[in-house]
């Protein structure tokens, strides 16, 4: 159960969308940069929170690295708790935004 919500920075939102846009696939942390451009640096640090949340679940792959010649790869996927959480968490940070654009707007002279 998804009971408590990530800083939804922009990068976590990010990452989010990404993980959201197709919620079955398995996604490695290069996949989700490349997705979202941001760096690894940035990536795993926010995957490692949404883990912690339980908005999202990993697991390694089963190769064998020398026969493969890289390193395994941790694939992350969202929850189906997460995904409804996810979803939630973004629609209310898209109408946050709306609302500032709103009120950002410069009114119109009066005529």
């Amino acid at each position: 159960m998804v009971d408590r919500l990530p800083r939804l920075t922009h990068s976590t939102q990010a990452v989010l969308r990404a993980m959201v846009e197709n919620p079955m696939a398995l996604k490695y942390g290069l996949e989700v940069g490349a997705a979202t451009g941001l760096p690894s640096g940035t990536i795993h640090p926010i995957l490692a929170r949404l883990e912690n949340l339980g908005w999202v679940e990993s697991d390694w792959e089963a190769i064998d690295p020398k026969i493969q010649g890289r390193p395994r790869r941790r694939y992350y996927r969202i929850s189906d708790d997460g995904l409804s959480a996810a979803r939630q968490a973004l629609a209310q940070a898209d109408a946050a935004t709306s609302r500032i654009r709103t009120r950002l707007r410069p009114s119109p002279e009066p005529t």
